[in-house]
């Protein structure tokens, strides 16, 4: 195993099998500037690395990815594309990649644990979507993923309100493939990813890209959707997200 850790993500290889870790626990892992940057270039990496065949990503403990770090963010002409087109890249990764969410995964962290091929969960995991909290309109997926992966109407009700969903509701509604015990969240994860690692690659990324590209067809207008209302809100003026106390 070979183990590497920057101050903002810990990078982990077994094998075939690497591994990110969302390492700024104190911000319960939210997404600043910094942050988004290094996961663009890892991913990058990753893709380009022809000996790595499955990624994983998680958080350190307590919380997956809070989202946004408003701090960086909150501002009107804050660079929110940046991390839009952060979580824009998971999806399009042609190899495959497994969100271990061993805690809270909000709004961008949401969305990012979306853009994966497919979510373990911790039994502390939570999923929140707070965008109609703070007054913002989503960017990176969340009103299309969302309801295409558990249906429109919980979907409304998770976005309306933002109100959290616990582990076991996100299995019961198809949001997550499996709930495990907390301490048993990373070995099964990575038992998955090196079952994945051991079959032909060119078969896995075909496998892969015929389902996905069978599945998109009509969550691609439904991201069209996402960007047009987002532009429309734009061209009324800046958007200043509200930060909650």
């Amino acid at each position: 195993m070979d183990a590497t850790r920057t101050d903002l993500l810990g990078t982990t290889r077994e094998d075939a099998v690497l591994t990110l870790t969302l390492n700024r626990p104190e911000a319960r892992n939210a997404l600043n500037l910094a942050l988004t940057e290094a996961l663009v270039e890892a991913l990058r990496r990753f893709e380009a690395d022809e000996s790595l065949r499955v990624l994983i990503v998680t958080g350190a403990d307590p919380a997956f990815c809070s989202g946004l770090d408003l701090n960086d963010f909150s501002a009107p002409n804050a660079p929110r594309a940046q991390v839009a087109e952060m979580i824009d890249m998971w999806p399009h990764i042609t190899k495959p990649v497994i969100a271990a969410v061993n805690g809270a995964a909000v709004t961008g962290g949401f969305e990012l644990a979306m853009g994966c091929d497919f979510i373990l969960a911790s039994e502390r995991a939570r999923f929140a979507d707070t965008h109609t909290k703070i007054g913002a309109l989503a960017g990176g997926g969340m009103t299309a993923r969302l309801p295409y992966i558990v249906g429109p109407r919980w979907a409304k009700q998770i976005s309306l309100t933002s109100e959290p969903i616990d582990a076991a509701t996100a299995l019961r509604i198809g949001l997550v493939n499996e709930v495990v015990g907390h301490d048993q969240l990373m070995e099964r994860a990575k038992a998955v990813a090196k079952t994945i690692a051991s079959r032909r690659p060119d078969l896995v990324a075909t496998v892969k890209q015929v389902i996905d590209q069978g599945a998109l067809a009509t969550l691609q207008d439904a991201l069209r959707i996402e960007k047009a209302a987002l532009a429309e809100r734009k061209q009324r003026g800046s958007m200043a997200w509200q930060v909650q106390k």
